[in-house]
């Protein structure tokens, strides 16, 4: 198939799975349970607000569900779909260069059904927890990475303003160790299922620790922190950088819960002079800076 061909399908075939996600509600459309999810979380910090003065329709919360629905389909139809598609086609012929395929290299089937979603959960949330830290250290990638810290007000809908290229950075980190172990695309839309909801909380204005299970788990308490506008002098390139799970902060030392973040200022320096719209803060990482 020609790369011309490639990205004709590419766009058409998503287009259609769009069409048919939006037109045919089930539990197993991820459109209506982003969206079952998204209300339910809100109505949670409706019910038992942290920051009892938030208003319910919070600063930026319509540029957050528009940023909610662009990275998770939108993107996806303007060019992503066909860009990925792209580039796994570029892989392969790459490792036919050496005489390789793109294929499971090691397997699974022989574990239990648990046992291998722990071990995808596991890999992935690692994985993701690198990339988020490299976010914050690399500096043209913190660039990128500013879009999502520019929340000043938190709600459940800023878990997913972030830039587009960091579909482009996770996912290519995902990529490859995720279909060598051969993991399939049932596993995945669960795995991401349950990943949207932790997200969804730990941006939402609630305060849930879940008890002892904190130190394993990321929480709205602790994630405040992350998005804190003053960084503490022993951390300078940020903390709490867990996904779904605390575990690796507090392995690797970057946990930090001084007190409650309930009226902590977030941000970073000179937010406020930050773009405040859609198209400006996408743009702003690529702009040359004095």
């Amino acid at each position: 198939m020609s790369i011309l061909q490639l990205i004709k399908d590419s766009y058409t075939g998503y287009w259609n799975y769009l069409i048919q996600e939006v037109t045919h509600p089930g539990w197993g459309n991820y459109f209506y349970y982003l969206i079952v999810l998204s209300l339910a979380v809100w109505g949670l910090e409706l019910a038992i607000p942290w920051r009892k003065k938030q208003a319910a329709f919070r600063k930026d919360f319509w540029l957050d569900a528009f940023y909610m629905f662009f990275n998770f389909f939108l993107f996806s139809l303007v060019g992503y779909n066909a860009l990925s598609n792209v580039g796994v086609e570029v892989f392969n012929k790459f490792l036919g260069l050496f005489g390789l395929s793109n294929q499971a290299y090691i397997h699974l089937t022989h574990l239990p059904v648990w046992a291998r979603f722990l071990l995808l959960f596991i890999i992935s949330d690692f994985i993701q927890w690198s990339v988020h830290v490299l976010l914050h250290r690399v500096h043209w990638m913190w660039q990128f990475h500013k879009v999502h810290h520019s929340v000043t007000e938190m709600g459940f809908a800023a878990h997913l303003r972030y830039h587009w290229m960091e579909n482009l950075f996770y996912k290519s980190a995902l990529y490859i160790p995720l279909t060598m172990i051969g993991f399939g695309l049932n596993d995945l839309f669960v795995l991401h299922a349950f990943n949207i909801l932790i997200g969804h909380l730990n941006h939402a204005n609630v305060n849930i620790t879940y008890g002892p299970f904190k130190y394993i788990f990321n929480n709205p308490a602790m994630h405040i922190w992350h998005h804190v506008k003053k960084v503490p002098h022993s951390h300078p390139n940020g903390v709490n950088f867990g996904i779904t799970l605390s575990l690796w902060d507090y392995i690797f030392g970057t946990a930090y819960i001084p007190h409650s973040g309930r009226d902590i200022e977030l941000g970073f320096d000179e937010v406020e002079k930050y773009p405040e719209g859609f198209g400006g803060q996408c743009l702003e990482p690529f702009k040359k800076k004095k």
